[in-house]
């Protein structure tokens, strides 16, 4: 039996958004910390935000990576679709998950929502992330950023 099938809606109602910023060797990858006075306080994590009504994905992923951050991606590529499980709604959501790639000397400016900020290298990324499946969409965003034979379906034109 589907989720639809029981009554459970399914939205693609978030988007999720890696931000990367080209290092002497490699990437450097953002976290986030939470605030104290928001949900999941102290939980590091990516970019991440609810899509307004009528609002494109892409439009949504840049929006809240402007709005988190203050920074602007130089580039966007589209990573992957997670679907989870909101329990206070009763809602299965669909986030699409981005990658932003910022230039080097971007400075991070933070909103209210988080307290503090670093620039990781992936693997410290990795460990520093807070949730399960940002930590996989690291190596995603990764091997998309190392395969350019792709970019002309996973990157977002402007």
């Amino acid at each position: 039996m589907s989720a639809l099938s029981r009554g459970t809606p399914v939205e693609v109602g978030v988007v999720d958004v890696l931000v990367f910023r080209p290092a002497q060797r490699g990437w450097l990858a953002l976290a986030l910390q939470r605030a104290p006075d928001q949900r999941c306080p102290g939980t590091w994590e990516m970019v991440h935000g609810k899509v307004e009504p009528g609002e494109a994905l892409e439009a949504a992923a840049q929006r809240e990576l402007r709005e988190e951050t203050g920074l602007v991606a130089d580039r966007l590529f589209s990573v992957t679709m997670h679907p989870f499980y909101l329990l206070q709604q009763q809602t299965v959501q669909l986030a699409a998950v981005f990658v932003a790639v910022v230039a080097p000397a971007s400075v991070v400016r933070l909103s209210a929502e988080h307290t503090k900020h670093a620039w990781l290298t992936p693997s410290q990324a990795r460990r520093r992330y807070t949730w399960p499946h940002e930590k996989r969409f690291v190596d995603d965003a990764r091997i998309i950023l190392a395969t350019p034979a792709v970019w002309d379906v996973m990157e977002v034109r402007r």
